[in-house]
């Protein structure tokens, strides 16, 4: 695994913690904050991509 890979994967995973957490503290349930989690994770790696490479 590459140095960018690196960072692209760790900065998704703090941005699906993120969006995890607060969708949780909104009031929503644990599963669908989970889902909001996942979803910010994976919808981040292509911009993320596209703007660090």
């Amino acid at each position: 695994m590459t140095m960018h890979t690196a960072i692209i994967l760790l900065a998704a995973v703090i941005i699906g913690l993120i969006a995890g957490i607060l969708t949780f503290l909104s009031g929503t349930l644990v599963p669908a904050a989970v889902l909001a989690g996942l979803s910010a994770s994976g919808l981040s790696i292509p911009v993320l991509r596209s703007l660090i490479g």
